[in-house]
């Protein structure tokens, strides 16, 4: 079985804080959330995925999500949508108000190759502080998929977890995975904790057999579960940094981030406000991938699986048409559904006085977090110093263009979730 990494390139790389003050920063956060619309999930679907979407899929986020097709609004003034898609599955929407502008069978349960790693990072992440240091013993690497993609981790070799992380999301690297699973207790323990965050996440059509997204009899997910990965990875520094460093050290090699809308490719240039997330490929699934971008204010996320055109670098075509797309529609188009918040998120929303006091706490954690309440060079160089990245992620220039940390406290207007100090790049003038 192939690679789960979408290049056949395979470089060695190089590669935060307490799990105690990053959940209280979650929680914080979260509490910002207000209930969604109803939605049921549908019944109790299998694991297996079908040939053609089913007539009925899950209606969370909304009813127009459960029916198979394209679903949008397209009104007078919105853009066509692009021609030549050719995606089993995709979704555009508002990463901030969680508006989904469009979507084409979102709820398709398929194999989600690497971007499962997405809900891997969301859940283990906070649990490890980046400076911890990790012996690799031979136990930790067994159990991979052959072909797996890997970074080079050797056994009786000691990483850094960051240097960990920045394997996983730059050479979707399933040793760095597996050791990191290791560490959480084992890959068994790990896919249960994935899959009780993926059901916290009211992601329902994700089905985790392996940590690492390697092809799986019944590992499935949809646009929609992903895009809700990414969503709840977003609100996490780390995450944030990780998915968005274009190219790292690991030993003594180099190795560059195979997501292509970040770091370039001959076919396909870096993606004009790109700012992350997670790609992937395998037989079963194809190549999948998830990205955020920010362009005049806008932040979507843009999430496509298994391109039926097999020209290389579909997947990163496909989903550029859609962020152009999304920032043409966007203000214009009708929301067809929503991102849903986290069940805590839901159940803790209430009145004023609770929404005052979530403010409150955002700005705490903004603070802790190298943040002032505002935005500006101050604060991003401070959150830059604070992050340990070394200059690969938070003050990487790409493109002409520079990665600037937003930051601040979260905030609340028009429902919209909070994502404090989102990284975004810039064109310089």
């Amino acid at each position: 079985m192939p690679s789960v990494s979408p290049s056949p390139v395979r470089c060695r790389v190089g590669g935060g804080a307490g799990r105690r003050s990053l959940l209280l920063t979650s929680a914080a956060l979260l509490s910002l959330s207000v209930t969604a619309p109803a939605a049921l999930a549908a019944p109790t679907p299998s694991t297996s995925p079908t040939a053609t979407p089913p007539a009925q899929m899950s209606t969370v986020g909304g009813v127009r999500l459960g029916q198979p097709g394209t679903q949008v609004d397209l009104a007078p003034g919105v853009p066509v949508l692009p021609k030549g898609l050719t995606a089993r599955s995709w979704i555009v929407s508002d990463a901030e108000s969680g508006e989904i502008l469009a979507a084409h069978n979102a709820h398709w349960r398929l194999p989600p190759a690497s971007t499962l790693k997405m809900l891997f990072a969301d859940t283990v992440l906070p649990r490890f502080p980046k400076n911890t240091r990790h012996k690799v013993a031979p136990a930790d690497l067994k159990g991979m998929g052959a072909g797996s993609s890997v970074v080079g981790i050797k056994e009786g070799g000691t990483y850094s977890v960051r240097d960990l992380w920045l394997g996983v999301f730059l050479r979707s690297g399933n040793d760095a995975v597996h050791v990191l699973s290791a560490m959480n207790g084992g890959v068994g323990q790990t896919v249960r904790d994935m899959q009780d965050h993926a059901e916290e996440l009211q992601a329902l059509d994700t089905y985790v057999v392996s940590p690492d997204g390697y092809d799986a009899p019944g590992q499935v997910s949809s646009a929609y579960d992903l895009t809700l990965f990414a969503r709840s990875g977003l609100q996490k520094k780390d995450f944030r940094e990780y998915c968005s460093t274009v190219s790292a050290k690991f030993g003594d090699a180099e190795i560059r981030n195979t997501n292509r809308l970040l770091s370039g490719d001959s076919d396909v240039p870096v993606y004009r406000g790109i700012a992350g997330v997670k790609n992937g490929n395998t037989t079963h699934a194809g190549a999948t991938f998830t990205g955020v971008a920010e362009r005049g204010g806008k932040v979507l996320l843009v999430t496509v699986m298994n391109p039926e055109k097999k020209e290389h670098n579909e997947v990163y075509k496909e989903t550029a048409k859609l962020f152009d797309w999304g920032f043409q529609a966007v203000g214009k188009v009708k929301a067809v559904g929503e991102l849903v918040p986290p069940k805590s998120a839901a159940s803790h929303a209430a009145g004023p006085d609770a929404a005052a006091s979530a403010g409150q706490a955002g700005q705490d954690a903004g603070r802790a977090s190298g943040g002032t309440g505002g935005s500006g060079a101050k604060a991003a160089a401070s959150a830059g110093a604070g992050s340990g990245s070394s200059g690969a992620g938070i003050a990487l220039a790409v493109a002409g263009g520079l990665l600037v940390l937003l930051a601040g406290g979260a905030f609340l207007v028009n429902r919209r979730w909070p994502l404090p100090d989102l990284m975004r790049r810039r064109t310089r003038p």
